[in-house]
């Protein structure tokens, strides 16, 4: 359900791009630093963004550096972290625990189950340092099976419950920018999960998996009204994001937001409409 909140390379400035690339560098040696192997593997590009939302709004001591890794094992990489590299390390690996929990209850996904026990120890540790966090992630993704399970239509109901979940992900404080931050959240998380719900719908349906767009997808309107669905919520978190005060990473950040998330988009449709055409010209 993860990797939609990415960006739009060809439109980046080679500057942006390589300032991009260090601060996911940095969330990846984060997440090995503290969690192991088994924790870097758990990296995701909606997180990546999360830490460069919150370093463009706060504005932390950013530190500097390099190191090599099994992807780049020759030239060393620059790397950018800072405290809101941490607190996304630990929010990647809560919701990435919870989620391989939730798959093995409902798909019995012994994959999921065995990287989630490789993951448990350092999830109890983090769950120390945010324990209201680590419940209300919990208790969120067990909302959402159970609308699953019953086999729940109402789109606006069931991405409204992992958007809560991100909305509860994004509130890095109780300040005055936690309203926004929450709202930023709700409704990206509606985006990711209506997203997945969008690429997915055709292997759901023939592995029998649950889905809310399975009754509609092959309505002539679906792919429409997906969209116009999706923008609308991308339209409200423009808006909250105008709102904050971030100069750092802003051309980056609207990148993302206004163009970056759309991309995962446009590729499955294209996909599909060359599915739909190869079908047709072979009648």
């Amino acid at each position: 359900m993860f990797g939609y909140v990415v960006m739009n390379k060809p439109e980046l400035r080679f500057r942006e791009y390589d300032e991009y690339r260090t601060f996911y560098c940095g969330l990846c040696r984060e997440l090995k630093g503290r969690f192991g192997i088994a924790g870097q593997l758990s990296i995701s590009y909606d997180l990546t963004f999360l830490v460069l939302l919150l370093d463009g709004l706060y504005e932390p001591p950013v530190q500097k550096g390099s190191s090599r890794c099994a992807v780049h094992p020759i030239q060393r990489q620059s790397v950018r972290k800072s405290a809101v590299t941490e607190y996304a390390a630990d929010m990647n690996l809560l919701l990435t625990y919870y989620k391989c929990m939730d798959d093995w209850a409902d798909e019995k996904d012994v994959i999921n189950l065995a990287y989630a026990k490789l993951l448990e120890e350092k999830k109890k540790e983090v769950a120390e340092r945010y324990p209201d966090k680590a419940e209300k992630i919990q208790n969120g993704l067990l909302e959402l099976s159970k609308m699953e399970t019953a086999g729940e239509k109402d789109i606006d109901r069931v991405s409204g419950c992992f958007g809560e979940i991100f909305s509860e992900i994004l509130a890095y404080r109780t300040d005055m920018w936690e309203a926004s931050l929450r709202k930023i959240g709700f409704y990206l998380g509606k985006f990711i999960y209506i997203m997945d719900a969008f690429e997915d719908v055709e292997e759901d349906r023939k592995k029998g998996n649950y889905n809310p767009f399975s009754d509609v997808y092959r309505m002539e309107n679906f792919e429409t009204d997906v969209r116009q669905i999706l923008l609308l919520m991308m339209t409200e978190v423009g808006k909250e994001y105008e709102k904050l005060p971030i100069f750092r990473h802003a051309g980056i950040l609207r990148n993302i937001l206004y163009s970056g998330v759309w991309c995962r988009f446009v590729t499955v449709s294209e996909e599909r409409k060359k599915q739909r055409e190869k079908k047709n010209g072979s009648i």
